[in-house]
């Protein structure tokens, strides 16, 4: 018979943000979102880091498409999109976008 010490073991809660690297709030309306081989379409950039970003898009995407992104003042980023409901996008970058790019955009928005 276990004691009530060993029977149960405490279990801290799940952690619900597992990326480790913390994203900026920014809300830039002009960036464009397309599809390869696509007409781009406009979109709102919610949030941005130097990995990936989330868009708010009237067009529907799913998990694992490749999209073209583009900020004001940058050329078009390859991404790919890790998740997408209700109208949000979020996308992994192919290559992590410069510094001075995330930090263009994260004081414009200010």
């Amino acid at each position: 018979m276990a004691s009530r010490a060993t029977q149960f073991r405490k279990v801290q809660p799940a952690l619900v943000e597992y990326r480790t690297v913390p994203r900026h709030s920014v809300v830039i309306t002009t960036a464009t979102v397309r599809r390869h081989g696509s007409l781009p379409d406009d979109a709102v950039l919610c949030d941005i880091s130097a990995y990936g970003c989330r868009l708010e898009s009237p067009n529907d995407y799913s998990a694992q498409e490749r999209l073209w992104v583009r900020f004001p003042g940058s050329n078009p980023i390859s991404a790919t999109v890790v998740w997408a409901r209700d109208g949000f996008t979020a996308c992994r970058f192919d290559a992590p976008i410069e510094r001075s790019l995330l930090r263009s955009m994260t004081l414009t928005s200010l």
